[in-house]
């Protein structure tokens, strides 16, 4: 599953950029905020229903640099989900992610006419899954607070500040060549993946031990 959406983003991105189209299809297929609040925004100019943007988006990236980031990380990270949950749930992951992120970005600037593009949001979710499997800090439990619940507090704030940081610095120039990031995105999809985790953990192993997350 993990290959197989990474091969399709890819032929997706080398399709626009050598047809040139990659700016049109950032405005009929990306994710644009102010969509949401007037559905007439792009009436009459063939773009792809509103509702179905936040997929359609992360078939559409800036760059080689956008692309290959993207695609290095959701192959790395998803592989290794997929060995323990298996492909289904990494689409689900995928797709919530990409919901997320949409969403969080319109959170954050409903009136937004800048369109949103690139599987981040999407891939985000995958990592935030891949941490919470893989990672290696054992977390005790504190009062009433569960270890889970504590790791995904902990990974929450982590990963909240460190896109805080990304914003700041490409803010400052200090990432320009990035250009504009969509940080509530990142966060969003990052934040729909630590939510699914452990129901999708539960799904794969409803016939057999519960696993300890």
């Amino acid at each position: 599953m993990t290959d197989g959406i990474a091969a399709i983003t890819f032929v997706a991105f080398l399709l626009l950029l050598f047809t040139g189209q990659v700016d049109t299809a950032a405005i009929l297929g990306g994710f644009i905020p102010a969509r949401i609040g007037d559905p007439q925004l792009l009436a009459g100019a063939d773009a792809v229903p509103v509702w179905l943007t936040p997929l359609s988006c992360t078939l559409i990236h800036a760059g080689w640099l956008h692309i290959g980031f993207n695609l290095l990380m959701l192959v790395f990270c998803g592989r290794q989900v997929e060995q323990v949950l298996q492909k289904r749930a990494v689409l689900i992951l995928y797709v919530a992610g990409a919901y997320g992120a949409a969403l969080l970005q319109w959170v954050f600037g409903p009136a937004s006419p800048n369109p949103m593009v690139g599987a981040s949001g999407a891939i985000s979710a995958i990592l935030a899954t891949y941490a919470l499997l893989y990672g290696q800090r054992a977390v005790r439990r504190i009062g009433p607070f569960s270890a889970n619940f504590l790791r995904i507090m902990w990974l929450a704030a982590g990963w909240i500040i460190l896109q805080l940081m990304i914003g700041l610095a490409s803010a400052r120039g200090g990432l320009g060549d990035l250009g504009q990031i969509a940080i509530a995105a990142h966060i969003g999809g990052f934040l729909a993946g630590l939510v699914l985790t452990r129901p999708l953990l539960l799904w794969r192993f409803r016939k057999g031990p519960k696993p300890l997350v």
